[in-house]
């Protein structure tokens, strides 16, 4: 790969990115008449530009295009193996890594069982485990563009910490000291905004909507809220926080140390660690099975989610999205999770807003790798 040639004006580069864009998004490899087509541009500019990101390594020659007459067309595609971005999932008991190309591709995924120490130690076990990944999956340190890593927890920004994470009982954690253990450039963003990241950038260009909430059902709830396909953080980066809204006053203690939160009647841990340290597929296999404990409980949480996602619905009146590790067990209960949530809806009885998420339990690792994904697409 040699290095992309500098332009001599700002507006040369944005041509070449704006043609950099239009491959990258293309659903099939796309011709040089096609990219003057569709972008406006002559014949000899795109000649020019595809010739600069041939030579940098940043497209190939795809397969040869149908011919409509005349010798066929080569078609280009996106390099998609030039560079990878890292994300890191910090959760109470593992981390979890994966590895992703310039297409949002996984390339090499990691679970480590691995107890949150708490403190500042977590920046070590990072970059521990951070190391032994690439190794074990050959991935040349030079092709990393980054490091995301994320945290259920409230991040501020103006003091480099985070200032609070009731699943992993921490708070004040100095985001600086994690990153002078990683030996890369490391993003750090809060889990949910990361994985409704990843939802709407898994959606093709013609379908991604700019209005949403997204709904992280984990071992704690999250959420973000997106406008114009952007996060929205709030006055103090609280924007989301949906597990800790009231759903029964007085009710279960949650982690945060409250009564009655979202997140008391929802969280996985109340059929999990609530029940003896089960796990989320043996809980469901109950479920199934008619255990009328695990029946009981599972009633209650819908009960309570349906509560949650009508009040998401009334506050912000867009799509929702449902998303986290537990969502991958709510396909089968969506007919009775709907069904409560159209009863309580005061406008009526549609709930075809209410989506399920592409990716259950990856979807904050590939949302916080693409900060440095279209970091690096933006600087084409």
């Amino acid at each position: 790969m040699e290095e992309l040639k500098q332009t001599i004006t700002e507006r040369r580069r944005q041509t070449r990115n704006k043609m950099y864009r239009f491959i990258y998004d293309a659903e099939s490899s796309v011709s040089k008449q096609q990219i003057a087509n569709t972008l406006g541009y002559s014949l000899p500019t795109v000649h020019q530009n595809i010739a600069e990101l041939l030579d940098a390594g940043l497209i190939l020659p795809g397969k040869v295009l149908k011919s409509t007459g005349g010798r066929p067309a080569v078609g280009y595609t996106v390099n998609s193996e030039l560079k990878y971005a890292i994300g890191i999932s910090v959760s109470l008991n593992h981390l979890r890594l994966l590895a992703s190309d310039l297409k949002q591709h996984e390339v090499a995924y990691k679970r480590v069982e691995r107890q949150y120490s708490g403190g500042q130690e977590v920046g070590r076990e990072v970059a521990e485990e951070l190391d032994l990944f690439l190794k074990e999956h050959d991935l040349a340190p030079d092709k990393i563009l980054g490091v995301g890593l994320t945290f259920p927890g409230v991040i501020d920004r103006t003091k480099d910490t985070i200032v609070l994470s009731p699943t992993l009982n921490s708070k004040d954690i100095s985001l600086s000291a994690i990153r002078e253990a990683v030996p890369y450039r490391l993003f750090i963003e809060n889990d949910s905004t990361s994985g409704g990241a990843a939802e709407w950038l898994s959606l093709p260009m013609k379908d991604r909507i700019d209005d949403f909430v997204y709904l992280f059902l984990e071992n704690g709830i999250g959420g973000a809220v997106f406008i114009d396909g952007k996060p929205f953080e709030g006055s103090n980066s609280r924007s989301g926080e949906f597990g800790h809204m009231t759903t029964e006053p007085g009710g279960r203690l949650c982690n945060c140390g409250k009564k009655g939160c979202l997140e008391a009647y929802c969280s996985a841990l109340r059929f999990t660690r609530d029940l003896g340290n089960i796990s989320a597929e043996d809980f469901f296999a109950g479920v199934e099975a008619g255990n009328e404990q695990y029946r009981k409980i599972w009633e209650d949480v819908l009960d309570h989610l349906a509560i949650g996602i009508n009040n998401l619905r009334m506050a912000f009146d867009c799509d929702i999205i449902l998303g986290g590790f537990v969502s991958q067990y709510l396909e089968p209960y969506m007919d009775a999770l709907k069904s409560r949530i159209a009863s309580r809806n005061t406008f009526g009885e549609r709930t075809d807003y209410i989506k399920l998420g592409k990716y259950p339990t990856k979807a904050g690792m590939m949302g916080v790798a693409w900060h440095f994904t279209d970091e690096f697409i933006s600087g084409i």
